[in-house]
């Protein structure tokens, strides 16, 4: 009787990291060692080796998908004979805290700019549709921010529907990491981008169905592509760990940072806290909501130690 072989029947391409990169073909290297020191995070040590190994493939991938879809979006509306405006490509980024999305989504946006094209590519992070603390507090959901239930879903939706109307104007709120919370009144403003790119924690988030039987929009319904970051979770605890003591030497200095209480207290007690807050909160979320949408993503790029990525898995088509 024939053996059941998982790996046969993947819905993914496998690739090692030399087999990725010579993928890249003719892709022209336009970022410099400058251009890496803007856009890295804080202990986030992406070279210009990763560039040109990783992110010069998946940039000529995703020109080629950016492509197809307009061509797709032009047939669709000589198909219905209309005059449509032009919708922006949009790529969702997700994956667990400390794994590096916002330098991989620094990195895509610049990359993705400079294209011959010259497309108008905007950056958004869903941090600012988290619930400001006030309402977390008084709902009891301080050590739950970053689940799904602390984001004001409706208003990312809304955001997303804006956007991909190919309409112009729309508003994200903006998100202070110094104060730890929504800023009041603060919003960047989205004008009809070729490309959007959207990086945060949940993107990847389905929600319970309704008994009512009432149609449930999901945030990814509106990507155009995804790319799911991971890591071992022994990893990305050294890597969270790793930062907040980081930070506990520079930004949680300031007075005005809401975590300046950890720059007052011993580097045991700082540690112990690092370690609690990633245990009972990221870990957990990681668990229960991040890691599950890992095989809905298109793009799959995993790291190894040192944050380098090592493998990546392409969806098939």
């Amino acid at each position: 009787m024939p053996q059941f072989r998982p790996a046969e029947i993947s819905p993914f391409h496998d690739f090692a990291r030399v087999e990725w990169a010579n993928l890249r073909a003719d892709t022209p290297l336009t970022l410099d060692e400058a251009d890496l020191v803007r856009l890295r995070s804080l202990n986030d040590p992406v070279s210009l080796e990763e560039v040109v190994d990783i992110y010069l493939p998946l940039s000529r991938l995703l020109s080629l998908y950016v492509e197809a879809t307009q061509r797709l979006f032009h047939a669709t509306r000589r198909f219905l004979g209309v005059n449509d405006a032009k919708v922006p490509f949009v790529i969702g980024i997700a994956g667990s805290v400390a794994v590096g999305k916002s330098t991989t989504a620094r990195i895509l946006k610049a990359m993705l700019s400079r294209w011959s094209s010259s497309p108008k590519v905007d950056l958004v992070t869903t941090d600012g549709f988290l619930y400001p603390n006030a309402v977390l507090d008084r709902e009891g959901l301080m050590r739950r921010k970053g689940f799904p239930e602390s984001y004001d879903i409706a208003a990312l939706l809304e955001f997303l529907a804006t956007i991909k109307a190919g309409r112009g104007g729309a508003r994200a709120p903006v998100y202070s990491h110094l104060v730890y919370d929504v800023m009041p009144g603060a919003h960047v403003t989205i004008d009809r981008p070729d490309i959007l790119i959207l990086e945060g924690l949940n993107v990847l988030q389905t929600s319970k169905m309704p008994k009512e039987g009432n149609a449930v929009p999901f945030v990814s319904d509106f990507f155009d592509f995804s790319i799911y970051l991971d890591a071992e979770e022994e990893l990305l605890h050294q890597w969270y760990v790793e930062r907040f003591m980081s930070l506990r030497n520079t930004a949680f200095r300031d007075p005005k940072s809401y975590f300046h209480r950890y720059a007052t207290i011993s580097a045991e007690e700082s540690l112990a806290i690092a370690n609690d807050l990633w245990e009972n909160i990221n870990l957990a979320n990681l668990r229960e909501n991040i890691s599950p949408t890992r095989p809905r993503a298109d793009l799959i790029l995993k790291k190894g130690a040192s944050h380098r990525i090592e493998t990546v898995k392409l969806r098939k088509l």
